[in-house]
C-alpha cells in the first residue's frame, strides 16, 4: 500500500509541475525589469548599449544596460508621459520632458558624442557623455514620423499624366 501511495504522490507532483510550467513561461516574457540580463529581446539601436522594453497594462518600461549588463537607468512611458524609475547607476541622470535635468556648472554635456540608443514610433532615448565621465540619458517622444499606408491608390498615386 505504501508503494502505491508514493507512486501516486510522485505522479501528482509531476502533474502539478507540468501544469505550472506554462505559467512560468508566460511570466518570464514580461518580467526581468532591473535585472542585468533580463529574459527579453535587446532592442537597442546602438551596439554600445543594451535596451530592454517591457509592457505591462499599457505602460512601457524601458531599461538601459551597459555592455557588462549593469543597469544604468530605466523609465516608464505612457501617452507621452515619462517617469524615471529609481534604479541603475545613472538614474539621477535621466532627463524627460516632465523631469528635465540640470547639470552642475562644472559638468559639460559632450553633445557632439551623443548616441541614439533606442527609437520606436513613440519613444527615443539618447546617451550623452558628460565631462565628468558619467552618462546622461534623455528620453523623449520620438521625432520619427511614420507615414500611414495608402488605402486608396487613386488618392495616393504620385503618377502625373
Amino acid at each position: 500500500m505504501i508503494k502505491h501511495l508514493s507512486r501516486r504522490a510522485i505522479f501528482a507532483g509531476l502533474v502539478v509541475m507540468g501544469l505550472s510550467a506554462p505559467v512560468f513561461a508566460s511570466e518570464s516574457s514580461s518580467t526581468g525589469l532591473g535585472q542585468a540580463w533580463p529574459n527579453a529581446q535587446d532592442v537597442s539601436t546602438n551596439s554600445n548599449w543594451h535596451v530592454y522594453v517591457f509592457t505591462v497594462n499599457g505602460i512601457r518600461y524601458v531599461q538601459i544596460n551597459d555592455l557588462n549588463g549593469n543597469v544604468r537607468g530605466a523609465f516608464a512611458a505612457a501617452n507621452g508621459q515619462f517617469l524615471v524609475l529609481p534604479m541603475g547607476r545613472d538614474a539621477q541622470r535621466i532627463a524627460t520632458p516632465q523631469q528635465p535635468m540640470t547639470l552642475d556648472n562644472s559638468v559639460v554635456a559632450l553633445t557632439s558624442y551623443a548616441q541614439t540608443v533606442y527609437r520606436d514610433a513613440a519613444i527615443q532615448v539618447q546617451a550623452t557623455p558628460l565631462s565628468s565621465g558619467a552618462t546622461m540619458f534623455t528620453a523623449a517622444p520620438s521625432t520619427t514620423t511614420l507615414v500611414a499606408p495608402c488605402d486608396n491608390p487613386a488618392e495616393c498615386s504620385t503618377h502625373v499624366d
